[in-house]
């Protein structure tokens, strides 16, 4: 909105059937805006429509819609590459996004990071990871040698520790916005995987009715087909690896056919981390290495973070980059004899 706006174009926003109150109330601020600058709040309008019909395909190829911005689904921003060929289309769709963990010096310091990314607004944030990659021999700590096992218990102990107390869960975990993330859940327990930390359900101390979850996750190897797709929500799997490099590899070939928009990497070897950003350039992701304090890799800030790539297919462009703002230019030239 604010880089179509900054570059004199109007805005409509077209928000999900399931999700209106939000940008209702950030189009009716927008407009307010605009009509105390001066400006007519027409410069940004709502398309609010019932699930199911044609509203965004309607809107989407209409000739006088020259910029397309989507997030969602891989299968709505394929359609809107193919097919909203009158518009500049910028997508951010889905990818499996994930973290490989070889050598560490505060093995606590790491679970309580990777924890709260996990536990952050339920998962369901585009750049939430969901694959953490663990050597099942084990990794090197500050303190010793630390086992498969002992990874997986120090990750569900800090989670329990963040989701201990309802009052202050909830405000990390929001709720469940969509029935089918629900039902997504009970689809990833149906793996049969064995669980290394229980997802929960907490009751919302001021909304009863609220679905809200804690992460639920999974012990998987490096073998398992169901890791190669995208679980959205408070899902996540750690990953038995024959060694870093095998997951170095792995990474790069899920990021190159499925895309993902955040790669993160633990590690006390500048070797390894030299790796790891090779396999992050080639494939096309950003990468976070070693965050352990306020950090995290699931948030992002513009214009000092750069969200997306536009080189791996979970989008096909960087948010808030130069070429993001500046392609909603275009230049007419006027010639006349002087």
């Amino acid at each position: 909105m604010f880089a179509s706006l900054a570059t004199g174009n109007t805005v409509i926003v077209k928000p999900h059937p399931g999700a209106i109150l939000p940008l209702a109330i950030s189009v009716k601020i927008a407009r307010e805006v605009l009509q105390e600058a001066g400006f007519d709040p027409n410069v940004v309008l709502l398309a609010v429509h019932d699930a199911g019909d044609d509203t965004a395909q309607v809107l989407a190829q209409d000739p006088q819609v020259k910029i397309v911005d989507f997030t969602g689904s891989t299968a709505n921003g394929d359609w809107l590459e193919r097919n909203a060929h009158q518009a500049q289309v910028y997508t951010e769709k889905a990818g499996v996004n994930q973290v490989v963990v070889d050598s560490v010096e505060d093995l606590n310091a790491m679970a309580r990071n990777l924890a709260f990314s996990l536990v952050l607004y339920s998962g369901q944030m585009c750049t939430a990871p969901q694959n953490i990659y663990v050597p099942r021999e084990g990794i090197r700590t500050g303190a010793g040698h630390a086992s498969f096992d002992e990874v997986g218990a120090a990750l569900a102990q800090a989670l329990d520790k963040l989701t201990a107390d309802p009052v202050k869960a909830v405000e990390l975990t929001g709720a469940i916005q969509n029935p089918a993330t629900e039902a997504r859940i009970a689809k990833a327990r149906a793996l049969g995987l064995p669980v290394i930390a229980e997802g929960k359900s907490i009751e919302h101390p001021q909304f009863a009715q609220a679905r809200v979850r804690t992460p639920l996750l999974l012990r998987a190897d490096a073998a398992d087909t169901a890791i190669r797709q995208e679980w959205f929500g408070p899902i996540a799997f750690m990953v038995a690896v024959d060694s870093t490099a095998q997951a170095i590899g792995q990474v790069r070939d899920i990021v190159q056919q499925q895309g993902a928009l955040t790669l993160s990497a633990y590690t006390t070897d500048e070797a390894v981390a030299d790796a790891v950003q090779e396999a992050a350039e080639l494939a096309g992701v950003a990468l976070s290495l070693n965050l352990t304090g306020g950090v995290f890799v699931n948030q992002t800030a513009a214009f000092s973070d750069f969200h997306g790539t536009g080189a791996n297919p979970a989008a096909n462009a960087a948010l808030s980059d130069t070429a993001f703002v500046a392609n909603r230019f275009r230049v007419v030239q006027t010639r006349r004899h002087v």
